[in-house]
């Protein structure tokens, strides 16, 4: 298994594409990975989240907000994946304060070790963050076209986009070309170990 010791965090709300999820859940662990499936959970213990398309239920135990710096480099990727969990992760109660997943995914940014996924609508949660892809190589759905040319990013017409430690993809129906993408870019020769390293390009 190519993928064994590496760690991959999915951040998740309700309204997420469950065909996507569902993938996810199975298809890294069987190259070896851990899924650690996040969200904000206000406070409990765990948080039960609803699918767009059949409501299908899915249930959180753990918080991006209890990731300190030593857990998020134990990380070799962070998700944001499609539908509308990215819009509901990015409420602050504060409009001066950057919402807590986008603070989340502003450290992940910061750290060039971990690989960063977003797929579809997830560039949504990288909007709040002045600058975090000014200047990247990516592929948003069709009605974040505009959005992404204004958060400064450079639009690339492929189902998916590989620039350095980012990884965009076009839609949630894409998801299979995603985590194959991220799985051959951990899994490469000369990539990152689990927890420590740059990424071979």
């Amino acid at each position: 298994m190519r993928l064994t010791g590496h760690k991959i965090a999915v951040l998740m709300e309700s309204d997420f594409y469950e065909p996507e999820i569902l993938y996810y859940l199975h298809r890294f662990p069987e190259e070896g990975a851990e899924v650690h499936f996040l969200s904000r959970l206000w406070g409990e213990k765990e948080m039960t989240f609803r699918g767009h398309e059949h409501r299908m239920p899915f249930t959180v135990t753990e918080s991006f907000e209890d990731v300190d710096e030593f857990a998020l480099k134990e990380f070799s990727a962070v998700i944001v994946p499609s539908g509308m969990v990215a819009d509901r992760l990015r409420y602050t109660e504060d409009p001066a304060q950057l919402p807590p997943a986008a603070r989340f995914l502003r450290r992940a940014f910061a750290d060039p070790a971990i690989l960063k996924g977003i797929i579809c609508h997830g560039m949504w949660l990288a909007a709040p963050v002045a600058g975090l892809v000014r200047g990247r190589r990516a592929v948003v759905h069709n009605n974040l076209l505009g959005d992404l040319r204004n958060m400064g990013g450079s639009y690339v017409d492929q189902d998916v986009v590989v620039d350095d430690d980012l990884v965009t993809a076009r839609t949630g129906e894409h998801c299979h070309l995603f985590a194959r993408t991220i799985i051959d870019l951990l899994a490469a020769p000369g990539a990152r170990s689990p927890g420590t390293g740059l990424w071979a390009r």
